[in-house]
């Protein structure tokens, strides 16, 4: 019976829970994003006070995040994703909204929270973000998690390098 038990899991696409630890790669992925998200909020709650430095201080943070989060993708999580699930056309779109992601944090940096056009490009950056996560959350990540990747592994390699990217 636990053998069933235990090959149902790994076909099923509802096997997030069980294999999630905090050192699971999908689950380390996952918390950027809900950290990102909240961001985006804090945003806009600036934007509502009219908080010029405020709004300044969250894009930073919101750039400084996705840049060090893209940037694991890129190195280690996508290579493992792409040969293991053979799903180009997935794993190529993926990087094309990397790619308009940077276009817009490199302009957000290049900005100060008084330009008439700074609101619109942190606001537009969210919504890329927003969609790039639902695609990840929805198809890649499933996808992965019925693979034989070993997440611990690949976890433990991305908090590795997270840690030497935010070191200042």
């Amino acid at each position: 019976m636990p053998t069933t038990q235990s090959t149902s899991k790994t076909t099923t696409s509802k096997i997030t829970t069980p294999r999630k630890s905090k050192t699971n790669a999908i689950k380390l992925l996952m918390d950027d994003h809900a950290k990102v998200k909240k961001l985006f909020k804090e945003f806009e709650k600036q934007c509502k006070n009219d908080d010029d430095a405020g709004k300044e201080e969250i894009a930073k943070q919101i750039c400084e995040e996705l840049t060090v989060h893209t940037q694991l993708e890129e190195e280690i999580f996508y290579p493992a994703a792409r040969e293991a699930i053979d799903d180009d056309d997935l794993m190529n779109e993926a990087l094309v909204e990397h790619g308009s992601a940077k276009e817009l944090i490199a302009q957000i940096q290049s900005m100060k929270s008084y330009d008439p056009m700074f609101v619109a490009v942190v606001r537009v950056l969210g919504e890329y973000v927003n969609h790039h996560v639902e695609e990840e959350q929805n198809e890649l990540f499933p996808k992965v998690e019925k693979t034989d990747i070993d997440l611990e592994e690949l976890g433990a390699e991305i908090a590795s390098r997270k840690d030497e990217l935010t070191k200042k």
